[in-house]
C-alpha cells in the first residue's frame, strides 16, 4: 500500500518524452522519492550521468537517494531548480545536457507527512516549506500578513473566489490566538466559505495558494524553464509535468514563446529583431491514462508537455 502512494506520475510517458540516450547527461529537477530517477538511471550506460535536484532535505537524505548514491553515474544536490544553470556550469555540462525532467508541485511524501504542514487532511504544524531551513513558515507568514495581501495571494495562486472572506476570517482568528496548526487553518477556511463544492475540500485552493507563495514555486518555475533551455544540448528534451492550471499555463506559454522566438501576438507579423526560436514542441499535451488514475489518484490532474532544443 505504501508503494502505491509514491508511484511516479506518467513514468512511461516521461521516459518516452526524454528519448533517453544511454551515454547522455540527464537532470531530474524534482527528485521526490526517486521514481523517475531510478527509471532514467536504468536506461543509462556506464558513461551516462544523472543529476537529481530537490529543495527538500528529506528527499535528498532518503533511503532511495542513499542507495542510488552508490552508483557513480548518479549525484543529488539540495537546491532549487531555479539554480539549475549554476549547478550545471559547476560541472562543465553547459550545452551538453540531453534531457531535463521537471515533475512540479508537492510530492506524496510531503503531503502524507503531517509534520510538514502541506495537507489540510492531517493535523500538524503549519509549515509548508519544501526547504525547512529557509524562509518563513506558513504560520509565521500568516501571523503578520495584511488581509489585503493575503486576499491577493489567495486569488492569484489559488484562484479562490472567496479570498476576501477567508482572509478577513484568518486575520480575525489570529487576533484571538496564533494560527499554528493545519487543522486549525482548514477549519477557519471551511467556516468562512458559504458552501462546499462537490468532491473538493473547502481549504484546497487556499492551502495551494499559501504553499505556492511560501515556496516561490511559480517564480522558480519561470527561472528554471529559462535556465533549462540554456543548458540543453541541441536535440535535448525538456519534459515538464504540471498539476494545476497555473503551472501548466506558464509551461504552455513558455514553450510557445520559445518556439516563436519571442512573446509576439499571433495576429501581427513577427518583427525582424525577433530572436531565433530555441525550442520546438513535441506532440500535444499528454494526460495520464484512465488506468494510471485508478492506480494513482494523485495523477488525475497532471498534464505533461515536451519540447526539444533546436
Amino acid at each position: 500500500m505504501e508503494q502505491q502512494k509514491h508511484l511516479p506520475v506518467m513514468l512511461d510517458e516521461a521516459l518516452q518524452g526524454l528519448e533517453i540516450q544511454p551515454e547522455g547527461i540527464y537532470l531530474d529537477c524534482t527528485f521526490g522519492r526517486g521514481g523517475h530517477s531510478k527509471a532514467i538511471l536504468d536506461r543509462l550506460c556506464g558513461d551516462g550521468k544523472l543529476l537529481a535536484i530537490d529543495k527538500d532535505s528529506e528527499a535528498v537524505n532518503s533511503s532511495v537517494a542513499m542507495t542510488l548514491g552508490k552508483d557513480s553515474r548518479f549525484e543529488i544536490v539540495q537546491e532549487s531548480y531555479a539554480c539549475l544553470q549554476q549547478i550545471v556550469d559547476k560541472r562543465g555540462w553547459n550545452g551538453k545536457v540531453m534531457g531535463i525532467l521537471m515533475d512540479l508541485g508537492v510530492s506524496s511524501p510531503q503531503l502524507d507527512s503531517a509534520g510538514r504542514g502541506f495537507s489540510f487532511l492531517h493535523s500538524g504544524p503549519l509549515d509548508m516549506r519544501m526547504d525547512t531551513h529557509k524562509g518563513l513558515s506558513a504560520a509565521d507568514w500568516l501571523a503578520n500578513v495584511k488581509a489585503s495581501e493575503l486576499t491577493e495571494v489567495l486569488k492569484l495562486y489559488g484562484e479562490e473566489r472567496f479570498a476576501r472572506r477567508i482572509s478577513y476570517a484568518i486575520v480575525a482568528e489570529r487576533e484571538q490566538a496564533p494560527i499554528v496548526n493545519t487543522r486549525q487553518l482548514a477549519d477557519i477556511i471551511t467556516d468562512a466559505i458559504p458552501f462546499r463544492e462537490k468532491h473538493k475540500h473547502p481549504a484546497t485552493r487556499s492551502f495551494q495558494a499559501i504553499r505556492i507563495y511560501i515556496n516561490h514555486e511559480l517564480d522558480d518555475l519561470r527561472v528554471g524553464l529559462q535556465q533549462a533551455v540554456n543548458v540543453l544540448k541541441i536535440g535535448g528534451r525538456l519534459v515538464v509535468i504540471s498539476f494545476h492550471s497555473l503551472e501548466d499555463r506558464i509551461v504552455k506559454r513558455f514553450f510557445r514563446d520559445e518556439q516563436r522566438g519571442g512573446d509576439f501576438s499571433k495576429y501581427l507579423p513577427i518583427p525582424t529583431e525577433a530572436s531565433e526560436p530555441r525550442l520546438t514542441k513535441i506532440g500535444k499535451a499528454i494526460q495520464p491514462s484512465t488506468m494510471e488514475v485508478e492506480n494513482n489518484p494523485r495523477a488525475r490532474s497532471s498534464i505533461m508537455r515536451v519540447a526539444e532544443r533546436i
